[in-house]
């Protein structure tokens, strides 16, 4: 197999180059290169982001945490600015993976992936966040589409991700070992505007959790998360565990994040 390769200079540049129907952007790598070596991508063209210095680094302004979408895992969850205003957001970032993910691996390349196992879009969706593109700005509720499906269109660049810090937050995710994916993973979100509550790992795409949010506006407790019955309809089954499994999972996770927010 052979592609041709083209490390960008701006977004511009990259947005130009990514227009394509065979071209695929590549931020860390560390999705896309695995699904190459598999066979699963077979793109003509790459595009890197990994020059792009204004696509990196993390600030708070206006009651926002912003991202750069190439801000990799390791720096979000060392950030300082993240570690006061969202401690979850860092906790979640800390245990994506293992090293050589969190230190490649970039919040905008998980994103974009929308792999139906991983961590960040349930703090994106747990947290309403924005996502700002080259072309327009996304709300998380209209994001996530469906398996490693989103709102993106054909050549459009994540640059950045607005998370609203809130009154409380936590995140909690039962592991399958060897991949350190979610088998099921869950964050807890309670702010002015109300409680979210996101799944990640448990269907085939991140979704809010209704029933959690309704209780936990009520009560928040881990006691009241933990009474909540969820139905595996529509939860996955695998050989790491059934739907059944999965839906008893959720409101025990919610429990402890709610916990861990405090």
């Amino acid at each position: 197999m052979s592609f041709t390769y083209q490390q960008a200079t701006s977004v511009a540049d990259a947005a130009k180059a990514a227009a394509g129907m065979d071209t695929k952007i590549i931020a860390g790598g560390q999705s896309l290169l695995g699904a190459i070596k598999l066979g699963l991508a077979a793109p003509e063209s790459l595009v890197d982001l990994s020059a792009l210095q204004e696509l990196r680094g993390v600030r708070l302004t206006a009651g926002m945490i912003v991202i750069g979408a190439m801000t990799t895992h390791a720096d979000v969850a060392a950030s300082a600015e993240v570690q006061r205003a969202i401690p979850a957001l860092a906790d979640l970032a800390g245990h994506i993976g293992d090293r050589q993910v969190r230190n490649r691996g970039t919040l905008g390349g998980s994103l974009a992936n929308n792999d139906p196992a991983a961590c960040y879009p349930a703090a994106v969706l747990g947290l309403g966040a924005t996502i700002t593109t080259d072309r327009r700005s996304i709300a998380a509720d209209s994001f996530f589409t469906g398996l490693y499906e989103t709102a993106l269109q054909p050549g459009e660049i994540i640059t950045s991700v607005s998370f609203p810090v809130p009154d409380k937050a936590g995140w909690q995710k039962f592991r399958q070992p060897a991949s350190r994916f979610s088998l099921v993973g869950v964050f807890v979100c309670r702010m002015d505007t109300g409680v979210r509550v996101a799944v990640t790992g448990a269907a085939a795409c991140v979704f809010r959790a209704s029933k959690l949010e309704a209780a936990l506006a009520q009560e928040w407790s881990a006691a009241a998360a933990q009474k909540v019955s969820i139905s595996p309809e529509g939860l996955n089954t695998d050989l790491h565990g059934s739907a059944d499994y999965r839906a008893a999972l959720i409101p025990v996770l919610a429990g402890r994040a709610v916990t861990a927010a405090g």
